[in-house]
């Protein structure tokens, strides 16, 4: 899909390497209850297997994805569907061969290719599906519970999409920094991830300088082919995806936004799918630049006056997955942090964190959780057995 082979090998494989131990450690440490109750009776509360569960992921973390859903399914005692995207077949392909050669039963770990709308809305219509799982855009997410609704009301988790905020208050702890991230996160697999920092929000007393020093990172940025462990920023997934990347890039210009470095096609003599690195400044915070997912390497930074301006800016989204906040006062870590509508606020750093914490989103990013001991609720059912002594 485009991703640098020194990102696929050293940070999504390992993902996926850890994500299996974690939740294979944990899977015999599953405990049920057993409530204080009147002594003439008893009360115990169990969790099973869900059943059979579909799990669709798309092609940007085509690894890391289905580890988030298969591990925690299979822990939990469930058998598992798993489409994953036609832009990124191969690799689910290989997780089966390798689970197969493991030792899991046949039967446990299914993996089904084809086109979304032909595979995807199988499984979302199945009566013999009792849990779907899905990350992508939110369009079809809707179509997972329309799904749902017109079969057999199985139960639908989704990961949406984002638009995510990252604010920089002067006061943060090392602005170099800030700027340096901010400029990671947003080129980072081409821009194509859901918690991509995509509204660089900066305080106008320090705006033009954090912009400055993104937008150099930008131009310096090494983008080629995405084998070569040198690339920082690889190919974009595809002609078509690229083409709605540009589309977005117009129209922003067209709003009024200014451009101060990217937006065109680069390296157009391999044939491949290249963006440069894309800053724009000026944003207008109603515009569809700042409103909407672009899923590529394309940032817009708004400036503000004050921290309660920011909040409101930062909420101006129908997403809620993840935000970013810089600053050195504690107060105002914890105020903000509270305020933001996301699943995941990171601060003074962004994209951190391990297995042991719960990732997804609010608002139109989504529901229920991936990663940590609360992704197994997605895959239980609860059971209240009452015993009269």
């Amino acid at each position: 899909m485009g991703k640098p082979i020194t990102d696929a090998h050293d940070i999504e494989l390992r993902a996926l390497i850890n994500t299996f131990r974690w939740y294979g450690q944990l899977a015999d440490k599953l405990t049920d209850e057993s409530p204080h109750t009147a002594p003439d009776a008893l009360a115990l509360v169990t969790r099973e297997p869900a059943g059979v569960v579909g799990a669709v992921v798309p092609w940007n973390f085509p690894l890391t994805l289905a580890g988030w859903k298969v591990a925690p399914a299979l822990a939990a005692g469930c058998t598992v569907v798993l489409k994953p995207s036609e832009s990124s077949p191969l690799s689910a392909l290989l997780l089966a061969r390798i689970a197969t050669e493991a030792g899991l039963p046949p039967g446990v770990l299914n993996v089904v290719n084809g086109d979304g709308p032909v595979a995807g809305r199988a499984l979302g219509l199945h009566p013999d599906v009792d849990v779907l799982a899905f990350t992508g855009s939110t369009a079809v997410g809707r179509h997972f519970l329309r799904y749902s609704a017109d079969s057999n009301l199985k139960r639908v988790w989704l990961e949406l999409g984002g638009k995510s905020p990252n604010i920089v208050l002067p006061d943060a702890p090392d602005l170099a920094k800030a700027a340096a991230t901010a400029a990671w996160g947003i080129f980072f697999n081409q821009g194509e991830m859901c918690t991509a920092p995509s509204r660089l929000l900066v305080h106008s007393s320090i705006a033009e300088e954090v912009t400055e020093a993104v937008v150099a990172r930008a131009r310096e940025l090494r983008v080629g082919d995405p084998l070569d462990p040198a690339t920082e920023m690889g190919a974009l997934v595809g002609e078509a995806h690229l083409g709605r990347v540009l589309d977005h890039v117009r129209r922003g210009a067209d709003d009024g936004a200014r451009l101060r470095t990217g937006g065109e096609r680069t390296l157009t003599e391999t044939g491949g799918v290249y963006l440069r690195p894309t800053v724009f400044d000026r944003v207008d915070p109603g515009s569809r630049l700042a409103r909407e997912e672009i899923f590529g390497p394309v940032l817009s930074v708004l400036s503000f006056d004050g921290v309660d301006e920011a909040v409101e800016l930062a909420n101006a989204t129908e997403y809620g997955l993840a935000a970013g906040l810089w600053t050195s006062d504690l107060s105002t870590a914890h105020r903000v942090s509270r305020a933001l509508k996301a699943g995941t606020v990171w601060v003074n750093c962004y994209e951190e964190g391990d297995l042991t914490v719960p990732f997804g989103g609010m608002k139109q990013s989504g529901n229920g959780r991936d990663k940590s001991v609360h992704a197994l609720e997605k895959y239980t059912e609860l059971k209240t057995t009452w015993i009269q002594l």
